[in-house]
């Protein structure tokens, strides 16, 4: 039974996971690692979810940063690759977008890379769709963004 925590950046079940999904984004980057890692900061995300699998180990996080006044940007979700496949993101997706809906946010956007197909096929699954780079990454050519709209 996968149980989430609400917490923000400065919990280290949250710090701890970051540090595995940014070694695991290390072989993405390339030549690029100086750009994305200006903007993978974890500091200040007010508003994080920490998965704990039943031996309350941490499985999976993800956080929400306002980026306008309709919208949150997801950021840093990870699952680590021995929890794959059993569900985990799709609970720290849901408990991302539900934690969004209760803030007044109506929509969720994020970034994800082009080489990660998996990524990809997860958020379209979830009813994610591609739209325009915004932001910083518009002039990422190795991005691709995702938005959904709350209900």
């Amino acid at each position: 039974m996968i149980t989430v925590k609400r917490t923000d950046s400065n919990n280290q079940d949250f710090r701890k996971l970051v540090k595995e999904l940014d070694v695991d984004l290390g072989i993405y980057y390339k030549g690029e690692k100086s750009f994305y890692n200006k903007l993978n900061t974890i500091s200040p995300i007010k508003h994080v979810v920490v998965a704990y699998d039943e031996n309350d180990i941490p499985v999976g996080c993800g956080g929400i940063k306002e980026f306008s006044k309709n919208e949150v940007e997801i950021k840093r979700m990870f699952v680590p690759t021995a929890y794959r496949g059993n569900g985990i993101a799709t609970i720290v997706l849901k408990a991302l977008e539900k934690w969004s809906l209760e803030l007044g946010f109506t929509k969720c956007i994020l970034e994800t890379l082009k080489e990660k197909p998996y990524a990809i096929a997860f958020y379209e699954k979830n009813n994610y769709q591609k739209f325009p780079n915004f932001g910083e990454y518009v002039k990422a050519e190795n991005s691709i963004c995702f938005k959904k709209e709350l209900k």
